[in-house]
């Protein structure tokens, strides 16, 4: 293998020290953030935790990340039944060659050139490993083990929803391993110049943003000439985006006014509903603040400061 042993699997217990043993690199996980497959982290937000500028959130409680690590050994020893090949835990492995690369594997394969991805799901998932398929942001982790040990293939197996179990061989692509090896060392180059990689349209970019820039300058900023381009681009979408509207509500309108009274309708197998729900009770709170002044404090919560953005 093209990669050396820098943390044993005893070690990763410490999980601070593994931690941040991983800020150092870019892992599996990593992988598919930088490259745009990850639906939980925007390559942004990963930059403000590599280069600690922001804190990587604390997954300690998180459920479906406590029942992975507890079902790993389940998977693992599964896949061993079923296919009659050995595994064996290895710690944290480095790329020689390019020494951010980093890989915390699950199992090796024994007398292969190979490791083992373990996985759960939850059952809605089951549709995105029907016949082959394996979902994107696995598949980006496996082709980054590869790139990080050399092997020539990898195994993912999968326990859904409890109790229906999956597992794959990928073999290794050449242009998609040149093409994560691209994107990491440019990932890596902005953490080490601290230059930011590009901003995207992401919740997670949106939240780390906010997170990083508090506010509370009052003083205008005279921005760059090239943020004129920009300030047009949001207009136009911004009108594009309104005019979408409007033409979505002439045809909901329209589906409605078909409907009538009837809180659903049929078009082959499709059902329509414009439904009836009872009036919300709400509060109101200025008249409990004229009225009750005391309880109105005792009862009040103060949100976290937050931005708004207009142009």
């Amino acid at each position: 293998m093209d990669c050396r042993l820098i943390m044993t699997v005893e070690a990763m217990k410490d999980r601070a020290a593994w931690l941040q043993m991983r800020s150092g690199g870019i892992g599996g996980s990593d992988a598919a953030v930088i490259a745009g497959l990850s639906p939980w982290k925007s390559p942004y937000e990963l930059y403000l935790e590599k280069t600690g500028e922001a804190a990587a959130p604390d997954l300690s409680d998180n459920e479906r990340v406590y029942w992975g690590t507890v079902l790993e050994e389940t998977v693992a020893r599964e896949f061993t039944k079923r296919t009659g090949k050995k595994l064996y835990r290895r710690g944290l492995m480095q790329n020689t060659e390019h020494p951010f690369l980093l890989a915390s594997i699950d199992r090796l394969v024994t007398g292969e050139d190979a490791g083992l991805e373990c996985k759960t799901a939850g059952a809605y998932s089951k549709a995105a490993w029907e016949g082959d398929a394996i979902p994107p942001a696995y598949y980006c982790q496996c082709q980054h083990y590869m790139l990080v040990t050399g092997a020539p293939y990898w195994y993912i197996a999968v326990l859904i929803g409890g109790q229906h179990y999956e597992c794959r061989r990928i073999e290794r692509d050449a242009e998609d391993v040149a093409a994560l090896l691209r994107a990491e060392s440019a990932f890596w180059h902005c953490v080490e110049t601290k230059q930011p990689p590009a901003l995207d349209g992401s919740d997670s970019c949106t939240a780390a943003l906010r997170e990083r820039f508090a506010g509370g300058d009052l003083e205008p900023l005279q921005l760059p000439d090239d943020a004129a381009a920009l300030i047009g681009e949001y207009d136009a979408l911004k009108a594009a985006e309104a005019e979408a509207k409007r033409n979505r509500q002439e045809v909901e309108n329209r589906i409605c006014g078909l409907l009538g009274d009837h809180e659903a309708g049929l078009i082959g197998d499709r059902r329509i509903t414009w439904k009836t729900h009872p009036g919300r009770v709400t509060l109101d709170g200025k008249k409990l603040k004229l009225d009750y002044p005391a309880i109105y404090a005792k009862y009040s919560r103060t949100g976290r400061p937050y931005r708004t953005f207009r142009a």
